[in-house]
């Protein structure tokens, strides 16, 4: 399989089948949920849009990544959750719900935030020499294309179709593993002199940013006096990001392969992670609720 084949055809059409897949599991009601539960929303898209990246300014800062490797890491911390967050939710008995709503609200949200927050990354840690263009409108447009509208479509059928809608749910989740998993070995196998180099770098660097983060987003929940079940979710919406959204950026908006090495170590290593917080938080099945 050629880079090329990989970058410009199936990533963005793995992502396009992942987030219509998405759009099958929501309903109206996952947005307007917000307005019911303001605070957990709140805290957890606050966690998500804000803490996320400055933690990752922290890791970049402590592990000494400058350039393309820097702007990689922060780019995968602009990503919002993915179908992977809300699978990790439920089998750690957190609040499923909450769960879906924030990575519904923060995909809407990071189209038009990733370009912005990207062009700040590499006027900072790139050199002159090393700037790639960055079309800001027309990666907002691609983004939208890309995950947006096939939620939108996902969430038409589920209302006209809700029988099939429910049948095709479980498979496109599958799916969404296994191919994020292809899609990694199919970069990995085209770039392993440039991969080689750094991945036991970043491998660490996105190792810490992962836990992190997941612990972080779930002490950070409690300290708010939320529900231990809303914790875990945001924990683990906080910590788990969309890495084939960050591999789109990075490998076919801004076709640079040093980039997507951070989204290639940390989608690895987050199902180790994830499910280790999991069944960490959730040994004890009592809802614990800090008064």
């Amino acid at each position: 399989m050629e880079a090329t084949i990989l970058s410009k055809i199936i990533l963005p059409l793995s992502l396009f089948i992942i987030m219509l897949g998405m759009g099958l599991a929501l309903k109206v009601e996952d947005f307007t949920r917000v307005i019911n539960a303001p605070k957990a929303a709140i805290v957890g898209i606050l966690c998500q849009l804000l803490l996320l990246p400055i933690i990752g300014v922290a890791a970049i800062y402590l592990f000494g990544f400058s350039g393309e490797l820097a702007v990689g890491l922060l780019i995968l911390t602009f990503c919002p959750g993915g179908v992977t967050s809300n699978m990790m939710t439920y089998l750690a008995k957190g609040d499923t719900a909450l769960s879906i709503s924030l990575t519904a609200i923060v995909s809407l949200i990071t189209p038009f935030t990733i370009p912005l927050f990207t062009l700040f990354a590499m006027s900072h840690f790139m050199e002159t020499t090393q700037t790639f263009s960055l079309p800001v409108l027309k990666t907002i447009v691609q983004l939208l294309v890309i995950t947006v509208l096939p939620v939108a479509i996902g969430m038409l059928l589920h209302n006209k179709f809700p029988e099939y809608s429910k049948k095709a749910e479980k498979p496109v989740k599958v799916f969404s593993i296994v191919f994020l998993f292809v899609i990694i070995a199919g970069i990995v196998a085209n770039e392993w002199d440039n991969m080689a180099r750094y991945f036991l770098t970043t491998g660490i660097a996105t190792l810490a940013l992962n836990v992190s983060t997941l612990v972080l987003g779930y002490f950070i929940a409690l300290t708010f006096f939320l529900e231990k079940r809303q914790a875990i979710s945001i924990g683990i919406e906080v910590g788990i990001q969309n890495g084939t959204l960050a591999l789109l950026v990075t490998g076919t908006i801004l076709e640079n392969a040093v980039m997507t090495i951070p989204a290639i170590t940390y989608s690895l290593l987050m199902f180790v992670t994830g499910a280790v917080f999991g069944w960490v938080v959730s040994r004890n099945e009592k809802e614990t609720v800090l008064a």
